[in-house]
C-alpha cells in the first residue's frame, strides 16, 4: 500500500490502516522511516512561519530559524517521540496490556505521520495569514487529528495484545 493512500485512509479508518503497518514481523527500520518522514514533513511546515516572522522583524536571520527548526525537529523530536512511545508501552504493561515495544512506536510514529498534512496547512496558513483565531484553530484540528489518531492506535494495539494472550 502507498503511504499516501494510508494517510487518507486513516482519517477514515486509523486502526484498519495501523493494524495493516504493525503487520505480522516487527520492522524497526520502517518505524524509524515513518518518524523521520512525520518530523521532516512538520519541519517542512515551520518553513512559511518561519519566513513569514523573517519578513516582520529585519534582526533575525531566516538561517538561524531554520537550523534551530531543523535540529528540533529532525534531531531532538525523535528522541523525545521514541521515549514517549516506551512510556506509552510500559503503561500498556502496567495496565496488563502486554503489547510490544514495536507496536507502542508504530502507533505513535504512524499518528505523528497521517497528522502532517494537517501541520503542513498550519504551516502554510500561519505563514500566509500571520497567527489569527482561524490558524489557531487550522493548529488545534491538527493536534486534535494526531491525538485520535493515537489514541485509536493505543486501543488498537492493546485490543491486539489482548486478542493474542487469550
Amino acid at each position: 500500500m502507498s503511504i499516501a493512500l494510508d494517510i487518507v485512509r486513516t482519517y477514515r479508518t486509523p486502526r484498519e490502516v495501523l493494524r495493516r503497518r504493525i503487520g505480522s514481523t516487527e520492522r524497526e527500520d520502517r518505524a524509524l522511516a515513518i518518524l523521520m518522514g512525520a518530523c521532516f514533513l512538520i519541519f517542512v511546515a515551520q518553513w512559511p512561519r518561519l519566513a513569514r516572522e523573517v519578513f516582520a522583524d529585519d534582526t533575525v536571520e531566516l538561517n538561524g530559524l531554520m537550523a534551530g527548526a531543523l535540529f528540533g525537529w529532525v534531531i531532538i523530536a525523535p528522541l523525545f517521540f521514541y521515549t514517549l512511545a516506551l512510556l506509552v508501552h510500559w503503561a500498556l504493561v502496567a495496565f496488563r496490556r502486554a503489547s510490544s515495544g514495536y507496536m507502542s512506536r508504530v502507533a505513535l510514529f504512524w499518528a505523528l505521520l497521517a497528522a502532517a498534512p494537517m501541520w503542513l496547512l498550519s504551516g502554510l496558513l500561519t505563514g500566509f495569514i500571520g497567527e489569527t483565531p482561524a490558524t489557531s484553530m487550522v493548529a488545534i484540528l491538527a493536534l486534535g487529528a494526531f491525538l485520535v489518531f493515537w489514541g485509536a492506535g493505543v486501543v488498537e494495539i492493546a485490543k491486539r495484545s489482548v486478542s493474542v494472550q487469550e
